[in-house]
């Protein structure tokens, strides 16, 4: 099969949606697929064996926004793709799936990016409305529409689009272990973050407004806090938790012993249509306090893998990471609880659902021109 992934984001940024397209690309390499990548610039010429073609793009609160130019229909021209595949579908995403849409090319949409919920965390209210009905308009353009959580889904679905079918991501079991407790890294940053004897709780993400990790502050004389990652506010979040041991960005290994590292991990925004962090906790063996809304609610079993909290309720939050701090065999149980849910969800079974969604967009486009015909 010939995939063109339009990618919203990728390397060098780091988020789910880069996460969740290299995850792809991995995927398509084992299964002996070809790919071709088109993403905002700057970018690298290959990933994967893959082929990448950036775009110009512009900087815009903290990420990069491709300019709509002719690299797109060129490069459905002269590689002739079986599905073009778009990840969380925006500026680039949108003019990929109107010109595949327009010759007759199967398309797929995933929706990976909370517009509404970013824009205003970011107080720009006048794009919260208009981002809704731009990506409405988008998925509009495509065959198959996947979202990765039930909220997410609902979304899509309340602004009138039919059929959206739930793709939930992967997770690197092997990478994200609790494994990774006993190792160099791990016992190294065990004893960096442990800096008074309190139990550690910690943050792990990018540090922008509507991730909401000032959240935080609430809990700073319960624990240790620890915040993992980088963005921009992080100068802002400095002051706001002076208690707390900024790391920045970690990955790899590193990344992977961070998580095992902390007692408790929270998730701190409610914009979220997955949460990969999450899922990556629970992995590691660590328990998780979420808000109960968007991507968490499907992934953090309330009571049994860590806790929901109403994100208009502070004092909910403050209470879960109190009883874990205070409870470790709840901890404890919790972690275990998680790790056995995440060992079921492999990036491998998840991305050949993907590859059916791709045939089940071409059946649907060839069922479509019969009848137009």
């Amino acid at each position: 099969m010939r995939v063109l992934v339009a990618a919203e984001s990728f390397l060098p940024s780091i988020n789910g949606v880069t996460t969740t397209v290299l995850r792809t690309l991995d995927h398509l390499a084992m299964r002996g697929h070809e790919a071709l990548v088109i993403c905002p610039g700057p970018a690298p010429r290959e990933y994967g064996g893959f082929p990448v073609i950036e775009v110009t793009s512009f900087p815009w609160l903290g990420m990069r926004v491709g300019f709509p130019t002719r690299t797109v229909t060129m490069a459905l021209k002269q590689f002739q793709p079986d599905v073009v595949h778009a990840a969380a579908p925006f500026s680039l995403g949108f003019q990929a799936l109107v010109a595949a849409d327009r010759r007759g090319i199967p398309t797929c949409a995933v929706y990976q990016t909370d517009l509404a919920g970013f824009s205003k965390r970011n107080h720009l209210g006048l794009l919260s409305a208009s981002s809704t009905k731009w990506l409405r308009w988008t998925h509009q353009h495509a065959d198959v529409n996947l979202a990765p959580s039930t909220a997410a889904a609902a979304d899509l679905t309340a602004w009138g689009i039919s059929d959206v079918i739930v793709w939930p991501h992967g997770v690197d079991s092997k990478l994200f272990t609790p494994e990774k407790r006993h190792s160099e890294t791990g016992r190294r940053l065990r004893a960096q973050f442990d800096r008074t004897g309190r139990p550690v709780v910690g943050y792990i993400g990018r540090l922008n407004p509507e991730k909401e990790v000032e959240r935080l502050a609430a809990v700073a004389d319960l624990a240790d806090l620890v915040v993992v990652g980088d963005g921009t506010i992080r100068p802002k979040l400095e002051n706001t938790l002076p208690t707390a041991l900024f790391t920045g960005r970690l990955g790899g290994e590193q990344l992977a012993a961070a998580y095992t590292a902390l007692d408790v991990f929270v998730h701190t925004g409610r914009h979220e249509t997955f949460g990969l962090t999450v899922q990556e906790a629970m992995a590691a063996g660590v328990p998780v306090v979420a808000p109960g809304e968007g991507g968490p609610v499907d992934q953090v079993v309330d009571g049994e893998t860590g806790f929901l909290f109403d994100p208009d309720r502070p004092e909910e939050m403050r209470a879960a990471i109190r009883r874990l701090v205070e409870d470790p065999e709840l901890r404890r149980s919790m972690g275990e609880a998680g790790r056995r849910r995440e060992l079921t969800r492999s990036w491998e079974a998840i991305n050949d659902d993907l590859i059916g969604y791709w045939h089940l967009a071409a059946e649907l486009r060839a069922a479509a021109e019969y009848q137009v015909a």
